[in-house]
Parts: structure tokens; sequence; C-alpha cells
């Protein structure tokens, strides 16, 4: 390389480099969300042959109907209050489909507002405080004894200092088991199928809505 070229080089990098610095801070902000999983996993290890289609029991079945087959975790978004983010998120997984009505359709998979059309399928929810809203990632037309892969993305708006609540609800203690022994490449436990069902939210790019 001449100098000519070397100093181009360090010109280029001297001018990209504060813009890099700013975009990973504003990732930061939605460090709560990045790499969070939504978990189901199957209460009985995975048979070396599964049945096609076949039915299993959750490992977060419980006696107690308050919390059979469901957790929530509540977090914080980052950011400066008064300042709104828009968050692109990458949606990855293993999942069974799941209706929901009333609200927007993304894409295939993701849904915008509404509710639950079936009483007995898996939901994965996250909730936004401000601006108020709530999403769920496993859309489908019909539910029924399928498993399959998800990858996309999604991008959201989140209030500076928002609460984020992350919800999942098996609602009977049962789940389509990963009888395919699908696994998405590049996420845990890859190249091991994950015994049960997940999806696993990481944080694409972060951007100030000015």
């Amino acid at each position: 390389m001449n100098r000519l070229h070397l100093l181009s080089s360090i010109v280029v990098l001297s001018l990209f480099t504060p813009l890099i610095q700013a975009a990973d801070e504003l990732k930061k902000a939605a460090a709560a969300l990045d790499g969070y999983r939504f978990e189901f996993p199957c209460r009985d290890p995975m048979p070396e042959n599964p049945k096609p289609g076949a039915d299993g029991i959750s490992a977060r079945m419980t006696d107690d109907p308050k919390t059979n087959d469901k957790f929530t975790d509540v977090k914080t978004f980052g950011g400066e209050a008064g300042k709104r983010y828009k968050v692109t998120l990458r949606v990855r997984g293993v999942v069974e489909p799941m209706m929901y009505k009333d609200g927007k359709q993304i894409g295939e998979r993701f849904y915008i507002g509404g509710g639950p059309n079936n009483k007995t399928y898996n939901i994965y929810q996250l909730s936004v405080s401000s601006p108020a809203q709530h999403f769920f990632f496993n859309r489908d037309d019909k539910v029924g004894h399928r498993i399959f892969t998800i990858d996309y993305t999604a991008t959201i708006e989140i209030d500076g200092g928002a609460t984020l609540t992350l919800h999942g609800d098996g609602q009977n203690g049962h789940m389509i088991t990963n009888f395919s022994k699908l696994v998405v490449p590049d996420v845990a436990p890859a190249p091991k199928p994950f015994n049960g069902q997940f999806i696993q939210l990481d944080v694409v790019e972060v951007v100030e809505v000015k």
C-alpha cells in the first residue's frame, strides 16, 4: 500500500469510527432484549426416533393454574427518557403454530396487537409499555401438530425507559415436540436440536426516531 492509499484509508476510518461508536451506544439501549430466549422444554428426554406430530408434556407444567406452563419476565429498556427508538429484532427458533386475531399480521409469522385465537397452543408475546403495544412471534393460519423453524426480522418502536414484558404461555401443559429434530443454525444448542420449543431475540439495530 502506497502512502496516498494509506492516508486515504486513515481518513475514511476516522470518518466512520464515530458513526460506528454511536450505533453501538444506541444498541446498548436494547441490551435487555438482546439474546433473550423464550423456552418451553419438554419434560421427557427426546427419543432417538421421535414419532411424527408427537405431543409432549411441558417441563413447565405445574399443579397451580396460575403458573402452569407459563412464565413472565419483566425488563427495562434503556435509552433516554423522552426519546423513542426503532428496534430491529432478529427472531429465530423452533415453534408450533398459533392463531391470533383482531390485530395486524406482518409477514408470515409476526403479529401486532390483538390476542390469541386458540386455547391450547403456545403463545410467545412481547409487550411494551410505551408506546403501548404488544407483539406475537409464531402466527399461523391454523394450528396443528406441526413444528417449524422461524428466522425473520421485525422492527418495533420503544420509548426510553419503557417496561418490557416477555410472556410465554403453553396454555395446557402440553406442546408439539421437536419431533423432526429441527436445528436453527448458529443458535444454541446448535448443532444439536433443542428438546422442545424456543424463540431467541437478537437486536440487529437501534435507531433513534427523530
